[in-house]
């Protein structure tokens, strides 16, 4: 695997310059204190969060027929996961934000998402203290990777006895670079050709089809480095001053569930299928982080909070409907696909060796 675990690496660095502007804007949000910067992670990282679900979810298989006992197929596919315009932005006054924040100009209340607008940051934001004081102000990050979540996969798959074949997605904690972070990968699959079954038992079936399970997991951890503003001062004496400890993480665990129908004609295999996805994502902040809470007359004072942001949802629970074929030539594989989940659309593609 360590062809594909260079693959993997090769495209996420594709992706990194734009993760890394989300990531500086990103702990910008920090500032919100810990409530409402949970608010704000969860609106801006809506379509990421959901999106990464739907791609981690794809790739697994282009055909109902299983591989013959002990031939492997190697692939490397990519998934690009269209987000639907409901969430490319949202409104920073229907999220249920706390009264010590709010826009700076009270009409301008429409931020991009993840997957919104790269050109245009969202609305500058102040903070206030208790007392309805201004402490300070950002501005909301604009979008990364406008309309779409891209994700890469990297497998083998090896076939089993009884019309059937086992899968495996594989890469041990990687550290891509400083400021990327980095990332484990570990899951499974498994199809059985049912349609085949009957053809062992003598009769003849023109067609495959199939029944497969898949999971897989991710995991996701970068430091972070979040310093307290300008000559801002401990609120008083209990407060840490150790902010060494700063990392956001990720883990996102996911379920696949399908029906595949295929049709092999030469060369040319399409396929269609029904399938139930599920992908649960924990993402969180972890460390002592300085917050900007008062502010006297000459002085910033700060509040230090420990593990701020912690988020805990099912971003993707649903049937699912993806098409497309595979193209096998002597070794080479080409593959496509596209799928329906929802309002969000999926278009895969990739390229395979099968010996």
């Amino acid at each position: 695997m360590k062809k594909g675990r260079l693959l993997i690496i090769a495209g996420l660095l594709l992706f990194s310059p734009g993760v890394l502007k989300a990531q500086n804007g990103f702990e910008q949000l920090l500032k919100a204190g810990p409530a409402d910067a949970t608010k704000l992670v969860e609106a801006y990282g809506k379509p990421l969060l959901k999106g990464f679900g739907l791609g981690m979810n794809s790739g697994w298989t282009n055909s109902a027929k299983t591989l013959d006992l002990f031939h492997v197929d190697v692939r490397v596919t990519a998934t690009g996961v269209v987000v639907p315009a409901s969430d490319k932005s949202f409104n920073v006054s229907k999220i249920g934000l706390s009264s010590n924040i709010g826009p700076a100009v009270p009409g301008k209340v429409i931020s991009p998402t993840f997957s919104g607008n790269r050109n245009t940051s969202g609305p500058e934001m102040n903070i206030y203290d208790d007392n309805g004081k201004k402490i300070t102000s950002f501005h909301l990050p604009r979008g990364i990777f406008e309309d779409i979540v891209p994700t890469p996969q990297i497998q083998a798959t090896v076939g089993l006895i009884q019309n059937t074949d086992f899968t495996v997605r594989a890469m041990p904690k990687v550290k891509i670079n400083k400021d990327f972070g980095s990332i484990s990968l570990i899951g499974f699959g498994i199809k059985h050709n049912i349609a085949q079954d009957f053809a062992v038992a003598g009769l003849s079936v023109p067609f495959d089809f199939a029944v497969a399970f898949s999971y897989n997991s991710l995991k996701y951890e970068k430091r972070l480095n979040l310093q307290p503003e300008g000559f801002a001062v401990p609120a008083d004496k209990e407060q840490s001053t150790d902010f060494s400890n700063q990392k956001i993480y990720g883990q996102f665990d996911n379920y696949l569930f399908q029906a595949i129908f295929s049709k092999k004609i030469s060369f040319f295999t399409p396929y269609v299928a029904l399938g139930y996805n599920t992908s649960k994502a924990e993402v969180g902040i972890k460390g002592n982080y300085p917050i900007a809470t008062d502010v006297t007359s000459d002085q910033i004072l700060y509040t230090t909070y420990t593990d701020p942001v912690k988020i805990e949802k099912t971003y993707v629970d649903g049937f699912r409907a993806d098409m497309g074929f595979e193209l096998r030539f002597p070794i080479i594989r080409l593959y496509a696909s596209y799928g329906i989940e929802g309002n969000y659309r999926l278009v895969n593609a990739g390229i395979g060796v099968g010996l």
